[in-house]
């Protein structure tokens, strides 16, 4: 069967169909348990950012909808009551032609039933709100989850919480109910219609207010977008700065610079507030006039009203039922105001999470990319040249060249700095080479899709990284279907059983945030039951055994000589210890190999090999001359090394 096939194209349940001649791969995953949203944002940038949500609305339409109408038909049902009144008066208090009960029950029972519709109407709003706020949420989580690390290496993480979190509330709450607010404004227009039934002039005196409230409305618009663009930035800040205070909490304790701290947090705390005042400012300059315009056209009314009742042009029930209108419209006018509020808020945040949702990933599958169904584990770089983008600074790597056999172990030494990480992050494609090419089993990297790709590649860290759920959860976070048999094997190979077994719950402890409730030690050991568990074809270690100590180390380093048989394996070592695991040693300098052999071969023959070890070894105190235990002094070892290259020592 070949190693390869061709990528299969997906159902909307995100299974895939079987390829002719062979089944797609499939990574493993836990069932979700919602539905995906059934729409997303419109990606033409050209549409106002309302016009882009409106497929996430479109998704909920029909209980949107539906909660609208119900809204309308319960003004519609409230708007009868000041037509009633006036009957009421005119008829059952001024002529006595019809019993006053009849009115008083019809008022009773449009009430009731007002209330039982706006009831069902809210309830469907927020069912739409929070649909809509899920759906969000979900899209942007899913856009993230795309994203390639040249975007994580630039963007403040407290950035994408707070878009994640308060800018979706906003857009979430604009969408909803602002239709809301213009329905119940909109029933001015049947208002207006029974006023004109009543009387016509007295109609169009009662309106007169209306053009000159949606001027206001316009220019209050007008001011107030840069104003709330600038708060939820700032609200951004913030989030960073607690983010990193919280999640670097010990490095703020050892430096004792929670002061330090405090004052930039309150120095990013006083730009919000003066966001805030500045809003309430406009708020107060033109908030007033939206909502007490009204009042001056019921001031008309009575005054224009008040005059045609005197000259019995006008029934008394008629201006009662005016003054009724016009108090009941003026709970929408005023929340005119919030609507166009909420509108500049919303449409700053849109703008913040479009941000986030145009970015697009640097690192995906090429068109007729293929599944790497079988992996050997045959590794070769080939005239590889690499720079972080936008770093701006010279190549990390150039003209790097590395073959690493089936089942073979290679441990990479160098500097600090010198790029052994980077080779780590170019193998499973976390970055694009900018020139060469990395290939597994014969196969460019960058034509085989990603999943198939990193599912065969398990890596171990230098800084672990644990999640706040047990520790048996973090070691089967690569095969949520492992057995509990399977856990605990991959944690005795790894050398951690024995320290879980002695925490009050065993594996199911629950660990702290990034599993700092543990050692260091003992994070990486978990870290490489995790990988272990997966029984990937291929292994990286990127300085994995660094926290442990030498007994430890030893133990591990006894299992993983048993698992690494039959594996390939690429070793970021500074420990001697760990380099005697290797095959053979690889010396990385100025971006490319300059030594390959063993150990004792490179030792003899390479001065900047011993010139390396001797850097990383000096809190240890001596180096051995080979893998089998002898040592010398680091003094010796710089010396040996000066000598080798005809320096003086």
């Amino acid at each position: 069967m070949s190693a390869l096939t061709h990528q299969a194209p997906r159902r909307t349940d995100d299974r895939a169909e079987a390829p002719p001649g062979g089944s797609a791969f499939q990574p493993l995953s836990e069932v979700a348990r919602y539905k995906a949203p059934k729409a997303t944002i419109d990606p033409d940038r050209s549409k106002s950012w309302l016009r882009r949500a409106m497929p996430v609305m479109g998704a909920h339409r029909g209980i949107f909808i539906t909660s609208l109408v119900l809204s309308f038909a319960g003004l519609v049902l409230q708007v009868q009551i000041p037509d009633l009144l006036n009957h009421a008066i005119t008829n059952s208090v001024q002529h006595h032609s019809v019993e006053l009960s009849i009115y008083v029950w019809w008022i009773v029972g449009l009430g009731l039933a007002g209330g039982i519709v706006g009831f069902i109407s809210r309830y469907f709003l927020f069912r739409t709100a929070y649909g809509i706020e899920f759906d969000l949420r979900n899209i942007i989580y899913e856009h993230l989850t795309r994203m390639s690390f040249p975007f994580y290496d630039r963007v403040q993480s407290g950035q994408l919480i707070s878009r994640a979190n308060s800018d979706i509330r906003s857009v979430q709450m604009y969408m909803t109910f602002a239709p809301m607010i213009l329905v119940q404004c909109g029933i001015a227009v049947v208002a207006f219609i029974y006023m004109l039934t009543i009387s016509v002039p007295l109609a169009f005196v009662a309106m007169a207010t209306m053009p000159f409230i949606y001027l206001v409305g316009v220019k209050m618009r007008q001011s107030m977008f840069p104003v709330s663009w600038l708060i939820q930035a700032r609200l951004a800040d913030v989030a960073t700065i607690v983010d990193e205070n919280i999640n670097g909490v010990r490095v703020v304790k050892s430096f004792a610079a929670e002061p330090q701290q405090l004052k930039a947090l309150a120095s990013a705390a006083q730009r919000v507030r003066w966001g805030y005042v500045k809003d309430a400012d406009l708020r107060a300059r033109w908030s007033p006039a939206i909502q007490n315009l009204p009042q001056v056209g019921l001031a008309l009314v009575l005054l224009v009203g008040g005059d045609m009742v005197i000259h019995h042009q006008l029934g008394y029930g008629a201006i009662l039922a005016f003054n009724a209108y016009l108090l009941m419209l003026q709970a929408p006018f005023m929340m005119l105001g919030m609507i166009i509020m909420m509108g500049q808020r919303a449409a700053a945040s849109a703008g913040r999470i479009y941000e986030i949702l145009d970015e697009t990933p640097t690192v995906v599958d090429r068109p007729g990319a293929v599944d790497l169904t079988e992996c050997r584990g045959d590794i070769c770089f080939e005239g590889v040249g690499f720079s972080y983008p936008g770093s701006g600074s010279a190549p990390v790597l150039s003209g790097f060249d590395l073959h690493l056999t089936p089942g073979e172990t290679v441990a990479m030494v160098g500097r600090t700095g010198v790029g052994k990480s980077t080779v780590a992050r170019l193998l499973p494609r976390f970055y694009d080479v900018d020139s060469g090419a990395v290939r597994v089993d014969g196969h460019d990297v960058r034509d085989v899709t990603l999943a198939s790709l990193r599912s065969h590649i398990g890596i171990v860290l230098d800084e672990p990284f644990l999640f706040s759920v047990s520790i048996a959860d973090n070691i089967a976070y690569g095969d949520p279907t492992a057995t509990s048999s399977d856990i605990v094997a991959a944690a005795v190979a790894a050398g951690a059983d024995d320290f879980i077994r002695a925490l009050p719950e065993g594996y199911d402890t629950i660990v702290g945030e990034r599993g700092y409730t543990l050692s260091g030690g003992q994070r990486q050991r978990i870290a490489i039951a995790r990988t272990l568990l997966v029984n990937p074809p291929i292994l990286v270690l990127d300085d994995a055994t660094s926290a442990i100590d030498v007994q430890v180390e030893q133990q591990i380093h006894g299992a993983l000589r048993v698992l690494m048989k039959g594996r390939t394996t690429l070793i970021i070592a500074h420990r001697l210890s760990t380099i005697s695991l290797a095959d053979r040693v690889v010396l990385l300098d100025e971006g490319r190999i300059v030594a390959d052999g063993t150990h004792t071969e490179l030792l003899a023959t390479t001065p900047l090999y011993a010139e390396v070890l001797a850097q990383a070894e000096e809190a240890e105190g001596e180096i051995p001359v080979s893998g089998h235990g002898a040592s010398v002094p680091v003094g010796a070892a710089k010396t040996g090394a000066g000598r080798a290259t005809g320096g003086a020592s």
